[in-house]
């Protein structure tokens, strides 16, 4: 195990109900007027917005709303949020929403006290100094961004999907309460187990140091994953299915599996952005693409950790016999598995790789990634 500092402020509020304390929350850390970020007016026509609302006047807290923000979320948009939270002299911003919504909150919390345009804090021309407190209520489980300080946002002039992580971007309190994610889609269901599962294999493959506590830590949450989608497929309303989803959920991306190892990377993150930058398709259904691609040309880097995927959660022998299994299974949930499936064909590889290479370049894997590697990774989805 390498040497490591683990730190994770956010305090999760977790279970039925919990919406209801989000006022007392706010309360608590003294502020008195909020920025309401959402997506949809959905939240509005099943009672979550009422609900938020209540609280907040219950607790004398002022909010200005910002709705609109879309999967996927853009540059724009987030601009648009830190000039509204400037105007109104805001002291803090509140997330109610999936992840999109979470990852915007926290680049318009860090653009409101940064002085220049907040695209220079996502291509390293300026490091984040300060932020709005940042306090979110998860609609949809998926992104982990509820209990870590990273967000990303997709540049829509130039088409670069990059991220920004900082301590000052952690949310203060993050309230999760399954019942809320009741309503979500089938479709985002399922791209949200390939999301999770997409979370904990990035280190667990590519690590040049991974504890054995770790990769057991991974395998319980892949299996996790794998059991309650196939339960809330069958029945939506199963609560304690959506309990433990979401869980497993947060618990893949807030720090703890990655918490001594060392040497690892993003790659299929890396890949997909550009699919989610070029072609706007769902992130979840992206990686449900990448990742078997991806590991039909990696896997004998890490023949070993590839065996003890297919063993300890496919109860197959051989690395192969994993991929496929890991490939089958996105099959039989329904989530893509051949970019043919996201309407992108051999003739859109060019402008896939081009964009790839310079996430590359970001991700700082430049020297593993080649255009001839990432082009054979590409081939492997069609």
């Amino acid at each position: 195990m390498d040497n490591f500092t683990f730190f994770n402020p956010t305090k999760i509020d977790f279970g039925t109900g919990k919406e209801q304390q989000i006022g007392q929350h706010l309360a608590e850390h003294g502020v008195r007027k909020v920025l309401l970020c959402f997506g949809s007016e959905r939240i509005k026509r099943d009672g979550l917005f009422a609900s938020v609302s209540t609280s907040l006047a219950a607790h004398d807290i002022e909010w200005v709303e910002f709705g609109g923000i879309v999967s996927n979320p853009v540059l724009s948009k987030v601009r648009d949020g830190i000039a509204l939270a400037r105007g109104h002299q805001v002291g803090a911003v509140l997330s109610v929403g999936g992840g999109s919504v979470l990852d915007s909150s926290k680049a318009i919390a860090a653009g409101v006290p940064y002085q220049g345009d907040v695209w220079d804090l996502f291509i390293g021309k300026a490091a984040i100094d300060a932020a709005l407190p940042v306090f979110s209520i998860l609609t949809l489980a998926a992104t982990g961004s509820e209990m870590n300080s990273g967000a990303v946002v997709t540049n829509e002039a130039t088409k670069e999907k990059f991220a920004i992580q900082s301590v000052h971007s952690f949310p203060r309190v993050s309230i999760v309460n399954p019942a809320l994610m009741q309503t979500v889609s089938r479709d985002y269901l399922v791209y949200s187990a390939a999301d999770i599962i997409a979370h904990c294999i990035e280190g667990y493959f590519t690590a040049t140091v991974q504890p054995t506590l770790h990769s057991r830590m991974v395998e319980a949450i892949i299996n996790t994953v794998i059991d309650t989608t196939e339960t809330l497929l069958a029945n939506p309303a199963d609560y304690a299915a959506r309990a433990e989803f979401a869980w497993a959920s947060t618990q893949a991306l807030n720090g703890l599996i990655y918490a001594g190892t060392a040497g690892f990377n993003y790659p299929n993150h890396m890949i997909e952005h550009a699919l989610s930058a070029l072609f706007n398709v769902p992130h979840g259904a992206g990686l449900s693409v990448i990742m078997p691609a991806w590991m039909k040309w990696y896997h004998q880097r890490n023949p070993a950790q590839f065996q003890r995927l297919a063993h300890y959660v496919f109860g197959v022998d051989t690395p192969q016999q994993g991929i496929a299994a890991l490939e089958a299974w996105f099959d039989k949930i329904g989530t893509p598995t051949r970019l043919s499936q996201l309407g992108i064909g051999e003739a859109d590889l060019p402008a896939i790789t081009d964009n790839v290479l310079g996430n590359a370049q970001w991700f700082g894997i430049a020297d593993i990634y080649s255009r001839e590697v990432v082009a054979t990774i590409l081939r492997n989805a069609l």
